[in-house]
């Protein structure tokens, strides 16, 4: 049996560590010097208001310019840098290149030639990936002679892990991100991921470890850092492999499990080869899920329900919420906590996502978004409906919904939505280990 390698190294040297990963992984093996290759880094979230933490977050430059140069060392002229970052605008322009911009892309291309994009600004290509999903990608990946797939590794609170296969979901424009968390019980988020690679050009996949995301995949999650890569011409063996680091059996991670079945392969790691460190070395648990407690009386994250609040019935998130909407769940449940007084709020239960239904002993329903508000606007069962039609949702729409549902939630707190990533830097302060030079290009 042919196995597919993969290579594990530790992070010790710029630019030699990357080599030594690719190397082992005969990573760029058989490249022509004529060949055109695009960079997928992941940029899941920016914004240009304040600092926020970008460690287990966003790809390092730091990973992305060592491969620039590796591919530099092989021949390779045409190198482009794309990424799709969702903003909650979605006509802002402004913001990825404010991005591509601090973290250092626009020096690569001074330095070395490189070009960069924002797959929003370029075609978009419909792709047939099978068992009845067409989606439309980035014309510019799909005419490369290579991609090489430059994800975070970083747990992930809908798929468990998001790795290079899940990295994919930035090259497909919106309307196939929303048509990815389908309410569908077997064509779900997950059955969607699996395919994102299988139409791919030829790839080559590197995990950039030196920091990981726990609960992530933002900057809510809890960072670490642990100087890891993994490398491999195989996306999935590259993705059963970082799933094992991360603590969590692929098998039971359903993109994965998927994309293995689909593939007609196994998630047993049998016909893989690890060379250079082993998982067992260098495993270490990164747990995913948000903790809820959902009983008869209370259906709120934990820590809201240790906080004691009442009478607001806040079911968890599912796998058809989509970033959107992701991106105003948080900041809704901070604004209910902040204004808890001690004194139950008046039966208010909040729907996201296209799968939940509401129930008729609650006296409020929230509908969060457009999808919400499609699937249940004629419903029966809602004795008073609150919607929130948008998509994305307005702050202002959702300041309205709360406050005509008894929560009298800080108006200010969503018109500086974009200052909250900012309280996160906090707890990575006077930690050294945690340092922005790595998003910086040298």
């Amino acid at each position: 049996m042919q196995k597919h390698k993969v290579s594990i190294v530790r992070y010790e040297r710029p630019f030699e560590s990357v080599k030594r990963a690719v190397e082992l992984a005969d990573g760029l093996a058989n490249l022509p010097a004529t060949a055109k290759v695009f960079i997928k880094p992941n940029i899941v979230f920016w914004t240009k208001t304040v600092p926020f933490p970008k460690w287990g977050v966003i790809t390092t430059t730091r990973v992305i310019e060592d491969m620039v140069v590796l591919l530099k060392e092989y021949g390779i002229d045409d190198i482009t840098i794309g990424e799709g970052t969702v903003t909650m605008q979605p006509k802002d322009v402004e913001t990825p290149a404010h991005a591509f911009q601090t973290l250092g892309y626009h020096d690569l291309q001074n330095k070395y030639g490189v070009k960069y994009l924002n797959v929003f600004e370029r075609p978009f290509q419909k792709v047939d990936l099978g068992g009845g999903v067409e989606l439309n990608f980035n014309q510019d990946i799909l005419e490369s002679d290579l991609v090489v797939d430059l994800p975070v590794m970083k747990a992930h609170n809908q798929t468990m892990v998001s790795l290079g296969i899940k990295n994919l979901k930035g090259v497909i424009d919106i309307n196939s991100r929303k048509k990815c968390h389908s309410p569908d019980p077997e064509k779900d988020l997950h059955y969607m991921v699996a395919r994102l690679a299988d139409k791919m050009p030829p790839m080559l996949t590197l995990l950039d470890g030196i920091y990981t995301n726990e609960r992530g995949p933002a900057f809510d999650g809890k960072m670490h850092r642990s100087n890891l890569l993994v490398a491999s011409r195989d996306v999935l063996s590259a993705d059963l492999v970082g799933a094992s680091i991360l603590g969590h059996v692929p098998a039971a991670v359903p993109h994965l499990a998927n994309a293995a079945a689909n593939h007609g392969r196994g998630t047993d790691l049998n016909d893989i080869e690890v060379v250079g460190e082993p998982i067992a070395s260098v495993a270490a648990f990164h747990a995913y899920d948000f903790q809820y407690c959902e009983e008869e009386d209370v259906c709120l994250p934990v820590p809201l329900a240790k906080q004691g609040i009442k009478g607001v019935f806040y079911r968890k998130y599912d796998t058809s919420m989509c970033t959107y909407c992701s991106g105003v769940n948080g900041v809704m449940l901070t604004a209910i906590r902040y204004v808890w007084q001690g004194e139950a709020f008046d039966d208010v239960e909040v729907l996201t996502g296209k799968k939940m239904t509401p129930t008729s002993w609650k006296k409020k329903t929230i509908l969060l978004g457009k999808c919400m508000y499609k699937a249940h606007k004629e419903n029966p069962v809602i004795n008073e409906m609150i919607a929130v039609k948008g998509c994305p949702p307005k702050p202002a729409d959702i300041v309205k919904a709360l406050h005509t549902a008894g929560i009298p939630a800080d108006q200010g707190l969503f018109e500086n939505i974009d200052q909250l990533p900012g309280f996160f830097m906090a707890k990575y302060a006077d930690k050294p280990e945690f340092d922005e030079a790595f998003f910086k290009a040298d």
